[in-house]
């Protein structure tokens, strides 16, 4: 079955395709047979009501010096194309919503669309994992820096973090009575004008914050420890980590059920979640990474078995 697929991603002439998920994807749908077109945030309209896109054919290939290629191109109705694969990183910002309301007119007209929009704009990535009381640390989301001050002295030791960051930018660990800490709360909050999240600092991110990856609510049964070096005390792969494959625990597994059936219910098809000890601190829906690190170690094929499901 050969399905056109278009994907909506940062420029791919940028990637790093060793380490790129979306890159993954691309390469499994042509090994598949499948039609590829690209297109990047300013390639997409509305028309009536009905969605519209600026769409390039596309070609990928494993090579490090001439990954892609891009022909033409021609605006087209998403309608007619068969799964978009919404793949554009964080931050999830007011032309990331307009995005997705762009691509829910899309999919009302028959396009299936990876994730599905609606949870893109409802589900933070930070504040997602709040509906599961049951597997996180104790956290706090506030704008009001008395309270998040009296949070950390509460619990000795937090991290803070902003609700719209990813690779590990903005974020602090603190302990109580730490003379930088209104220095840090000034900059996340911004004049109580943005949010701000502290948790409670989990030791055992020494050990990794593991990425485990979900497919329609089922976990790839190996996660990626990412593991801070150095002096780093994050694991972020973008801020220095060190990634290793590890089989996942019974908690890891236990953790997966708790969310899958919410993750199911909102067309969350390919999700990560980010577990360190036995915590669940955030829950990546916009594009999730690991897939390349996990199947060069494992020998496993993550996007085979997305596509699987997408075919299915």
């Amino acid at each position: 079955m050969s399905l056109t697929v278009a994907v909506l991603m940062d420029p791919i002439r940028a990637i790093k395709i060793a380490k790129d998920s979306t890159f993954a994807m691309l390469l499994e749908a042509t090994r598949r047979g499948h039609t590829l077109f690209y297109m990047e945030q300013g390639d997409l309209a509305l028309r009536g009501g009905e969605a519209w896109a600026r769409l390039r054919p596309l070609t990928v290939k494993e090579d490090p010096a001439s990954w892609f290629t891009l022909g033409e191109a021609e605006w087209r109705r998403l309608g007619e194309i068969d799964v978009v694969l919404a793949r554009k990183d964080p931050p999830v910002d007011e032309q990331f919503i307009y995005d997705t309301m762009v691509l829910e007119a899309a999919q009302k007209a028959g396009c299936n669309v990876v994730n599905d929009p609606r949870s893109l704009r409802d589900c933070n990535e930070k504040l997602f994992a709040l509906q599961f009381p049951q597997c996180i640390t104790p956290t706090l989301v506030s704008r009001d820096r008395g309270e998040l001050k009296a949070f950390v002295a509460e619990h000795g030791e937090a991290v803070l973090k902003p609700l719209d960051g990813m690779g590990g930018r903005g974020i602090f660990r603190v302990k109580a009575g730490d003379s930088n800490l209104n220095s840090m709360l000034e900059t996340l909050l911004d004049g109580n004008r943005h949010f701000a999240i502290a948790q409670k600092y989990i030791p055992e991110i020494t050990k990794g914050d593991k990425r485990i990856l979900l497919i329609d609510g089922e976990p790839v049964p190996y996660a990626l420890a990412r593991i801070p070096q150095g002096d780093e005390f994050r694991g972020n792969l973008a801020a220095g980590g060190r990634g290793e494959g590890i089989p996942l625990s019974e908690r890891d597994r236990w953790i997966a059920a708790q969310v899958a059936p919410e993750l199911r219910r909102r067309g969350l098809r390919f999700v990560g979640l980010d577990v360190i000890g036995d915590y669940l601190t955030e829950i990546n829906v916009t594009s999730p990474t690991c897939i390349r690190e996990l199947d060069a170690q494992f020998g496993i094929n993550i996007a085979g078995l997305l596509f699987d499901a997408i075919e299915a």
